[in-house]
C-alpha cells in the first residue's frame, strides 16, 4: 500500500475518519447508526428534508432503529443528518445507499446511483474511500461509478479508493441486523479492499472478502434470484395442486421435515420489497450484452408477477359461488398493504397490483393495515396517496362483500374476521395456521 493508503487505513482504525452515508432509508439509516456506535463521526445525507429534521430531532421512522438508539448517537455528537451535500468534502468514507429501481419497461434505472456519484465527484476529498451498497448488475462499480468519479482526472487506487459491499437488510427480521449479518466486501484493487474491509470490520461482526466488486455484485443478485426462483416454484405448485384439490401448504410442511436437501419456501399473492421483484431483472438485462439467454430467471419473474391475477381469478370465482356477485359490483377489503408481515414497508407490495386490478374492473375497495395508517407518496402509485386505512371492526367487515388477506400481520383479529361470515381470500394460509376454518374461507 502507498503511504496515502496507509494513512487512510490508520484513520479508519483510529476512528478519526468521518463517515458519510448517502440515503437514509431501510439500508442507510441502520448503517449510519451502526457506524456511529462503532465509534465514527457520521454524517447522514438525504434529499428528503423531513427525514433530516426527524433524525436530528431524535425521531426514527424505521423500525430497525429505535428512537433511543438514534438519540444515544445524537447525544454523543457522533451522528448528524443533513441535506447539504457539499459537506461530503469533509468525509473520509462515503457509502452510497440509494434506490436502484426498474423502469416501466423493467430495465435497470441507475439514475439515483449516477446522480449520487456525480455529487460525490464534485465534493470528493483526496484519498477518500467510496463504497456502493445499492444492488445492481455486475461491473456497475468498476464502470459506471468509477467512470463518473474519474471524470475530473482523479484515479481510483491513487487519488481515491472504491469498493462495493451489498446490503443484506431484512426488514422485520429480529434474529439478524446490520451488525450481525456477515458483510461481503470488495475493492477496486488491493488497497481499496483493505480499506473497505477495515471500515466494515469496525462496524459489523464479520466480513467476507471477495476478489472484486463484480463478484460482490453478482453474489447479491444470486442471493435474490435464488429466492425468486424458489418462490416462483411454490407459486406454480400452488396453482397446480389447487386444481388437483391438494393443500400446497400441507405439502410444504411435510417436505420440510426432511433434514437435508430441502429448504421450505411459501407461496403468496406476489413478490414485494425492494430486492426480489427487482434484482433478478438487473442480471437478465446485463446478460443480453453477452448474448446469454436467462429463460429460467425470466420465467420465475413472469410467474411471480402473475400471482395477483391468480388471486383475482380466485376472488371472482368465490364471489360468484358464495355471494352471487360479480367482481365489478363487489366491495373488497384488502387486509395488509405492507409487502411482508409485521413491517410498515410497502415497497413493491403486491397489494398495489391487486388494487390496480380491482380498479380496472370497477370494484370498490378499501384497505386496513395497522402499520400503514395512510398511504404515503410512492414513485409508482401516486393515485393512492393519502388513502387511509379503515378500522377493522365487525361493522367494517359487514360493509364489504369479501376480504383479501395479502399480509398476515400478527396484530390482526383473525377470529373476529373468520367469525364475520364475510368471504375471505387467504393468500398466506394465515387462518388455517391458527386453526380457523369455515366455508367462507378460501385460499389463493
Amino acid at each position: 500500500m502507498t503511504d496515502q493508503a496507509e494513512r487512510a487505513l490508520d484513520r479508519i482504525r483510529n476512528r478519526t475518519s468521518i463517515v458519510g452515508v448517502i440515503g437514509l432509508g431501510y439500508v442507510g439509516l441502520p448503517l449510519a447508526v451502526a457506524s456511529a456506535k462503532g465509534g465514527f463521526r457520521v454524517l447522514g445525507f438525504d434529499v428528503d428534508c423531513s427525514k433530516v429534521r426527524s433524525l436530528n430531532d431524535g425521531i426514527s421512522y424505521i423500525e430497525a432503529v429505535s428512537d433511543k438508539a438514534l438519540q444515544e448517537q445524537r447525544n454523543a455528537s457522533r451522528l448528524e443528518a443533513t441535506s447539504d451535500f457539499e459537506q461530503l468534502s469533509a468525509c473520509d468514507v462515503i457509502v452510497i445507499c440509494v434506490p436502484t429501481p426498474l423502469t416501466k419497461q423493467r430495465e435497470p434505472d441507475l439514475t439515483y446511483v449516477e446522480n449520487t456519484a456525480s455529487t460525490i465527484r464534485d465534493n470528493l476529498k483526496q484519498h477518500a474511500l467510496v463504497i456502493l451498497e445499492s444492488t445492481t448488475w455486475p461491473w456497475t462499480t468498476e464502470t459506471i461509478v468509477k467512470g463518473i468519479l474519474e471524470e475530473t482526472g482523479k484515479v481510483s487506487g491513487q487519488d481515491f479508493y472504491l469498493g462495493f459491499s451489498p446490503e443484506r437488510e431484512d426488514p422485520g427480521n429480529r434474529q439478524f441486523n446490520t451488525v450481525s449479518i456477515p458483510k461481503i466486501v470488495s475493492g477496486d484493487g488491493d488497497a481499496a479492499l483493505t480499506l473497505v474491509d477495515q471500515y466494515y470490520s469496525s462496524v459489523v461482526e464479520r466480513t467476507v472478502k471477495v476478489s472484486s466488486p463484480r463478484v460482490a455484485e453478482a453474489t447479491k443478485i444470486f442471493e435474490n434470484i435464488f429466492r425468486s426462483v424458489n418462490i416462483a416454484l411454490v407459486n406454480e405448485l400452488k396453482i397446480i395442486y389447487d386444481a388437483m384439490g391438494i393443500d400446497v401448504w400441507e405439502v410444504i410442511d411435510a417436505a420440510a421435515t426432511k433434514p437435508f436437501g430441502f429448504m421450505p419456501f411459501y407461496p403468496g399473492p406476489g413478490l414485494g420489497g425492494h430486492c426480489i421483484p427487482i434484482d433478478p431483472f438487473y442480471l437478465t438485462w446485463k446478460a443480453r450484452e453477452y448474448a446469454v439467454p436467462t429463460r429460467f430467471i425470466e420465467l420465475a419473474g413472469e410467474i411471480n408477477v402473475g400471482m395477483p391475477r391468480y388471486v383475482m381469478s380466485k376472488l371472482e370465482v368465490e364471489l360468484d359461488r358464495q355471494c352471487s356477485k360479480s367482481l365489478g359490483s363487489a366491495r373488497i377489503l384488502i387486509l395488509g398493504l405492507a409487502y411482508k408481515k409485521n413491517v410498515p414497508d410497502i415497497r413493491e407490495s403486491p397489494s398495489f397490483a391487486i388494487m390496480d386490478l380491482l380498479m380496472s374492473r370497477g370494484s370498490k375497495f378499501s384497505y386496513h393495515d395497522p402499520l400503514v395508517p395512510v398511504i404515503p407518496h410512492t414513485r409508482e402509485h401516486e393515485q393512492y396517496q393519502g388513502l387511509e386505512s379503515v378500522q377493522l371492526t365487525q361493522q367494517t367487515l359487514a360493509q364489504h362483500d369479501a376480504v383479501i388477506l395479502t399480509t398476515d400481520h400478527d396484530d390482526l383479529d383473525y377470529e373476529m374476521i373468520a367469525a364475520s361470515g364475510v368471504l375471505i381470500i387467504d393468500t398466506r394460509n394465515a387462518f388455517r395456521r391458527r386453526g380457523l376454518s369455515g366455508s367462507n374461507i378460501a385460499r389463493a
